[in-house]
């Protein structure tokens, strides 16, 4: 799940344009935090965003699918793959970016009022 300098660096570039963003190594991977939430990861050189019932159907009309670090399709990650055209238009990738981090504020306020909850 490696990711490379160069990709980190190009990540960091083109979502850095919309808003400050940060990147931890987490997992092999990337995690990438805006305002505090964990709203990205990318892994093998592929990005990946939150999502939601709010924000999966874009994702799955523009022909992506969840982050399967486990091979299992019985077993997905809330993160779908984000289309490389979205990534490399800054207005597509704001609206984009707005909507995961908007999906990790609500499940980061669940999450703190239902402590229970996972």
């Amino acid at each position: 799940m490696a990711v490379s300098v160069s990709f980190r660096t190009y990540l960091l570039e083109q979502m850095g344009q919309i808003r400050p963003v940060d990147s931890r190594r987490m997992f092999g991977g990337l995690c990438f935090f805006a305002d505090g939430r964990a709203f990205a990861l990318a892994a093998n050189d592929t990005l990946y965003f939150k999502t939601d019932d709010t924000n999966r159907p874009d994702f799955e009309a523009a022909g992506m699918g969840p982050f399967m670090p486990f091979g299992d399709p019985a077993r997905p990650m809330q993160y779908y793959e984000l289309p490389v055209d979205v990534l490399e238009d800054p207005d597509q990738l704001g609206i984009w970016m707005g909507k995961a981090i908007a999906v990790a504020a609500r499940a980061k306020t669940r999450t703190r009022s239902n402590p229970k909850r996972k």
